[in-house]
């Protein structure tokens, strides 16, 4: 591992010892990348903010985009403390970041109590057999809305 690599995954993996010690949450940290330098760091505030989607890597998304003035993080890479659960790799995935470097496991993260392979589970899944309920409403307004999408002249395509 290169010592740019081992700063930065060195930094993440600080983020989730701090502010898991502070009881912000679990003990997860992550850092995005450009150029050489740390555009944003996030940490699991998943329980101190009282919101399930406030893991380290959509943080650091989250704050990255907001400093850089863009949804797409072309260009970057992300170092967290362990491999993304399925939420936060659809979110590097959605983000456009060009690599994802990781220290700990899912199996790792799911012998300390966090099991994500339930979801990796439940997603390839017909719908009718996953573990939620989920029901297929079809209305013509949800499908003039995507037409009005479709033909929209000045959209923003991400």
């Amino acid at each position: 591992m290169s010592d740019a690599h081992a700063r930065f995954m060195g930094r993440a993996i600080e983020l989730s010892a701090e502010r898991m010690r502070a009881n912000l949450g679990g003990p997860f940290g992550a850092v995005i990348v450009r150029d050489g330098e740390i555009v944003s760091e996030g940490f699991n505030k998943v329980t101190s903010a009282n919101d399930p989607t406030a893991h380290a890597e959509v943080s650091a998304i989250r704050e990255a985009c907001t400093a850089l003035g863009t949804f797409s993080l072309e260009g970057c890479v992300i170092y967290t403390s362990c491999e993304p659960c399925p939420m936060c790799l659809a979110a590097i995935y959605w983000a456009r970041l060009d690599a994802v470097y990781f220290a700990n496991t899912r199996k790792d993260a799911a012998d300390i109590g966090f099991d994500d392979d339930h979801i990796y589970r439940e997603i390839p899944k017909e719908i009718e057999d996953r573990a939620i309920e989920m029901r297929h409403v079809e209305l013509q307004e949800a499908r003039d809305i995507f037409e009005e999408w479709r033909v929209k002249p000045d959209k923003i395509m991400y």
